[in-house]
């Protein structure tokens, strides 16, 4: 299918194509179309249904630029988080769609959208990390942001490793390796890593944040129910201007020293009445690995409520 949108200037077509093309290169990647424009003409090609998306974005596009509004507002347009039919965000990274597949994931992104700092409690494999990454990437992408800050502690899962051979980046990169994961499943492997040499990307243990101030960055900590109550509340003080945090964990899975107590359980009591903070609960119904996930978590938590 095809669809045209015609242009009566040069400066309507400025405003509308963005900064490089990029309102243009965004809707070929959200919308999955292909577009050209030339001579006052903006041309959609593609599946029926996701041209009739992208035609609709110009189309609203276009029509708060005629209406006196300024390149900056319209930008907004290209810059929010895209709706499906039921409401729910999504995004389109490394030729796929990403978008929540729960009412609590759903839940979740929303008030990423909306809070600077949100807090998500929940078993393994309800897409805690997976979907804050999408957002974070998304966010990059849109010049919400720019750089992303990934980290979480390096406490070992009940076991001891021992010696580590290597250097201080060796020995650290196991335990960051989930992050790693998460990124390379949606960008490109060169980009992740041009990204990290310029230093947009940032993958490090949470003891590398001490002292730091984080402005315009979409920060995640991953693994958060191994932090301290210390460690926690170190972490929440790094937020700077125009940044988002994102604390990642679960309970159920506390892999800190004996009497050490995980500072995100006293979270919850700490900051529940603090205004721009918010939390946000999973449980095994949000699950989506394998389908004996959710049956392993219920029957753990079956056993730990009789002991």
């Amino acid at each position: 299918m095809r669809k045209i949108i015609k242009l009566n200037s040069d400066q309507e077509a400025i405003m509308l194509y963005g900064n490089l093309d990029e309102r243009l290169r965004f809707a070929e990647s959200e919308y999955h179309v292909r577009i050209s424009a030339r001579n006052y003409q903006l041309t959609i090609e593609g599946d029926k249904r996701n041209v009739s998306k992208a035609f609709q974005f110009f189309k609203e596009a276009l029509s708060q630029i005629r209406s006196g509004k300024t390149d900056e507002q319209t930008a907004k347009v290209a810059a929010e988080p895209k709706s499906d039919t039921h409401g729910s965000l999504q995004f389109f990274h490394k030729g796929k769609l990403i978008k929540p597949k729960s009412k609590n994931q759903e839940t979740f992104l929303k008030v990423i959208h909306r809070s600077d700092v949100v807090i998500a409690i929940g078993p393994a494999g309800t897409g805690k990390t997976y979907l804050a990454m999408a957002a974070a990437i998304d966010a990059l992408k849109h010049r919400q942001v720019s750089r992303i800050v990934l980290t979480r502690p390096a406490v070992e899962a009940g076991e001891s490793l021992g010696f580590l051979p290597g250097d201080l980046a060796a020995k650290i990169n196991p335990y960051l390796r989930p992050l790693y994961d998460a990124l390379y499943d949606m960008m490109e492997f060169e980009e992740v890593a041009r990204h990290i040499q310029r230093g947009v990307i940032e993958v490090a243990p949470l003891a590398y944040m001490r002292g730091r101030t984080l402005h315009d960055a979409f920060v995640i900590l991953d693994e958060a129910q191994n932090c301290t109550y210390e460690q926690l509340k170190m972490f929440l003080t790094r937020l700077g201007v125009s940044s988002k945090m994102i604390v990642n964990g679960d309970i159920t899975q506390i892999d800190l020293p004996s009497g050490k107590r995980s500072g995100l359980l006293d979270s919850r009591k700490i900051l529940k009445s603090v205004e721009g903070i918010q939390f946000v609960h999973f449980d095994e119904t949000d699950v989506v690995r394998h389908r004996l996930v959710q049956d392993i978590i219920k029957a753990y938590e079956a056993h730990e409520k009789s002991t």
